[in-house]
């Protein structure tokens, strides 16, 4: 079935990622969300054979796909099957202790949501599926059938930013007393029915932020996110860079809190004349304001209507 369709990952603010990254053509590079391999290749094309570039990924699918993209750069692109959680321990295992740049480009790829047997989209009736990584046992449909209506409304409510949250869980709560919810569209047609007819014309399809929800929830995206980050900045090299697309407010206030605490981690109160907590300054924040789609680009990629670019350079001290 996954054969039928091509991975596909319209790379988002392609030109701004790859200026705001600055890449030297002998440096080393992870994409840690390589998905079809959009950015990674145009990373990859600016190498030269002493650059290099790992690629991580959890989705076997954008494995295959991006391979076969990459493929004309071989001698200079490692690709890795794993979660860049493991970021860190991967680049051990190659031998490489820091790195002149990163990505991660959060979204959710056009494959995963136009493959309807993946369980993502809204808008086609499949199994309630969600993983990123297909090799885990938890799903969507434990989610919704297993998780009480106060975890429910809870996810709903914080991932999903849904002023009608309590009601969306109070919908499903009520549905699988009679049978489990199976499919995407039987979850659709719930959440539909608990949103008041004139709140449904406007802002999106009603079963939207929901998805959403239980997409982050089923795949840790925000923990693993606030985990790593620090991490990340500490294996940069000096004037290394840091991008990160977001595609929802709390993923962008993840990445703008860590950013800035790593520009100015002192945590001396403000009276103190002098610095006696010892935290030094990582780098500085090279985008002072999220760098967003073009209007043109908005108009031939709608799924870049949400995201953000926030980039953090490294300046390491001289004894580090």
């Amino acid at each position: 079935m996954e054969d039928e369709f091509e991975f596909k990952h319209i790379p988002i603010m392609l030109d701004e990622v790859i200026h705001g990254l600055d890449i030297k053509p002998n440096g080393i590079y992870v994409d840690g969300t390589l998905g079809g391999g959009g950015h990674s290749y145009e990373i990859a094309k600016r190498l030269t054979a002493g650059g290099r570039l790992i690629g991580i990924d959890q989705d076997e699918a954008a494995i295959k796909a991006a391979g076969e993209r990459l493929a004309e750069f071989k001698d200079r692109v490692t690709i890795v099957r794993s979660n860049y959680a493991q970021m860190i321990n991967i680049l051990n295992g190659l031998g490489i202790r820091e790195v002149d740049g990163i990505l991660l480009d959060l979204g959710v790829s056009s494959y995963q949501l136009d493959n309807a047997e993946r369980g993502f989209s809204y808008m086609e009736d499949a199994p309630l599926d969600m993983r990123m990584d297909r090799g885990q046992e938890k799903t969507a449909r434990d989610i919704v059938n297993y998780y009480s209506k106060e975890e429910l409304t809870r996810i709903i409510k914080e991932y999903g930013e849904d002023k009608f949250a309590s009601k969306i869980a109070s919908k499903i709560a009520a549905f699988r007393e009679g049978k489990p919810i199976e499919t995407t569209g039987e979850l659709a047609d719930i959440i539909k029915s608990a949103i008041p007819m004139k709140y449904r014309a406007t802002g999106g399809h009603p079963a939207k932020r929901t998805f959403q929800a239980i997409r982050i929830e089923l795949n840790r995206e925000l923990g693993v996110l606030e985990d790593s980050i620090e991490g990340m900045i500490d294996i940069l090299s000096d004037n290394g860079r840091i991008a990160i697309i977001t595609f929802h407010s709390l993923e962008d206030r993840i990445v703008k809190s860590a950013f800035k605490r790593a520009e100015s981690p002192c945590t001396c109160p403000p009276n103190f004349p002098v610095c006696v907590c010892g935290k030094k300054s990582k780098g500085f924040v090279a985008s002072r304001k999220p760098i967003v789609p073009s209007e043109e680009e908005m108009k031939w990629n709608s799924r870049a209507k949400s995201s953000k670019l926030r980039i953090f350079a490294r300046k390491r001290e001289s004894n580090e």
